[in-house]
C-alpha cells in the first residue's frame, strides 16, 4: 500500500495557522500538496493565503473568499482574480441566516459565477445539509457548464438527502470532496465503517473518479491523528485498490491541476 500513500491528495484546511506547521504535518503524512479553503467564522484571510500561495506555489492551492452575505462581492471577486487566486470559496450554508437568505442564483452571485467560468476559476462550495440548496446548484451548473466545482463535506453525508448533493457530480465539471467526513461520522469513530460505506455508495451513484479525499484539517483533528484521517481508507477491505488510488490522490491531482508533486519519504515513529 506504500504507493497509495505516495499518491495522497491535497487535504482541506481551514483557519489561519503557521505555514511551517502545515508543511511539517504534510511531510510527516506524506502529502505532497494541499488545498486551503476558508470559512466565514474565521474571517477573510485572503492576504495571508496569497502570501502562502506565492511562497509555496507547488504545495498549496489557496482559495480566496468573498463575503457573499453583503452586496459588493462581485467587485471583490474581480480583485481576487486579478491578484492571481485560482479558486474562490463560498461557505453557502452560511448564506441561510435567521433573518434572511442569499440565494446562490441571485443576480450578483450568477454574475460572479460567470466571471469565474470565463477566467477558469474553481468554485469550492459547502452546501447546507440535505437538499435545500441543490436546486440552486443545478441551475448554476446548467448556466455555467464549464465552471469547475468542488462540493465539500461529502454532501453533508450524515444528513437526510445527502445523495442528492452527490448526484450533482454526475455533471462533467463537478466533484465531491470528503473534508470533514470523519467529523460527521465521529459518533462511530475510527475506523469509520459508515464513512467507508458512504464512499462506496457515492461511487455507485457517480463513479469513483468523481470523489476526492479531504481532511478538513485542522478543525477536525481533535480526537484522531492526521494519518488516521486517511488510513481508515487504506485499510478498508470494502474499497478496491483502484478506488483507493483514485479517491486518495489521482482524482484530486487532475481536478486541482497539480503538476509538480514531490515524493516524500516515510518518517518512522520513535515507537516503531
Amino acid at each position: 500500500m506504500g504507493e497509495i500513500r505516495q499518491m495522497l491528495p491535497p487535504f482541506i484546511i481551514n483557519g489561519r495557522n503557521t505555514v511551517e506547521i502545515f508543511l511539517s504535518n504534510m511531510d510527516y503524512a506524506r502529502v505532497s500538496a494541499a488545498v486551503v479553503t476558508q470559512e466565514y467564522i474565521d474571517g477573510l484571510q485572503n492576504d495571508y493565503l496569497k502570501q502562502v500561495q506565492r511562497r509555496y506555489p507547488d504545495r498549496f492551492l489557496c482559495c480566496g473568499m468573498v463575503d457573499a452575505r453583503r452586496p459588493g462581492y462581485l467587485q471583490h471577486a474581480q480583485k481576487l482574480i486579478r491578484r492571481g487566486f485560482d479558486a474562490i470559496k463560498i461557505p453557502a450554508e452560511r448564506l441561510i441566516m435567521p433573518d434572511r437568505r442569499v440565494m446562490l442564483t441571485c443576480d450578483e452571485m450568477m454574475q460572479m459565477f460567470g466571471l469565474m467560468e470565463r477566467n477558469d476559476i474553481l468554485l469550492s462550495v459547502d452546501l447546507a445539509g440535505g437538499t435545500e440548496q441543490v436546486a440552486e446548484m443545478k441551475e448554476i451548473i446548467a448556466e455555467y457548464p464549464r465552471l469547475r466545482i468542488a462540493i465539500g463535506h461529502f454532501g453533508m453525508v450524515t444528513k437526510p438527502g445527502w445523495k442528492e448533493q452527490i448526484k450533482l457530480a454526475s455533471h462533467p465539471n463537478v466533484m465531491i470532496e470528503s473534508g470533514g467526513i470523519t467529523w460527521l461520522f465521529n459518533d462511530e469513530f475510527y475506523p469509520f465503517p459508515g464513512a467507508v460505506r458512504a464512499i462506496k455508495e457515492a461511487a455507485s451513484l457517480v463513479g469513483p473518479e468523481k470523489l476526492m479525499w479531504g481532511s478538513d484539517y485542522p478543525r477536525t483533528i481533535t480526537a484522531i491523528t492526521y494519518r488516521m484521517s486517511y488510513d481508515f481508507i487504506i485499510k478498508s477491505k470494502l474499497l478496491t485498490v483502484e478506488e483507493k488510488v483514485l479517491f486518495l490522490g489521482e482524482n484530486a491531482r487532475k481536478f486541482y491541476r497539480f503538476k509538480n508533486l514531490i515524493r516524500l519519504p516515510y518518517i518512522k515513529n520513535m515507537s516503531e
